[in-house]
């Protein structure tokens, strides 16, 4: 009887590690998303475009949140954006990577 409750602890384990894989990996791609995003409202293009879009993303794991990665595009953007629309694309744009993580097959 023990092993049946074993097997079911082992079990919520592998999905809470795979839940978390998945949640990291559409973080990543939301912060590229968003990078590129900024990166074309700021008129960069190709390897200037790819340079700013990693800036962005290593921006995000300065402090934990997103607040750290919205003051950087904020300032960037020199008040074109509020930070509320930022925010907005943010989650747009982690739904968009949430579904494509979710899509893909390991």
């Amino acid at each position: 009887m023990s092993s049946a409750f074993d097997d079911r602890e082992k079990g919520f384990e592998r999905k809470y590690q795979l839940d978390q894989d998945q949640q990291f990996r559409a973080q990543i791609r939301r912060d590229k998303l968003f990078g590129q995003w900024v990166a074309a409202q700021l008129g960069k293009t190709g390897a200037d475009a790819d340079a700013y879009t990693q800036e962005v993303v290593d921006s995000n794991f300065e402090k934990p949140g997103d607040d750290d990665m919205i003051d950087k595009v904020s300032k960037d953007l020199k008040g074109k954006v509020s930070d509320a629309d930022l925010k907005k694309k943010l989650g747009e744009f982690f739904g968009q990577a949430a579904q494509a993580v979710a899509g893909e097959k390991k």
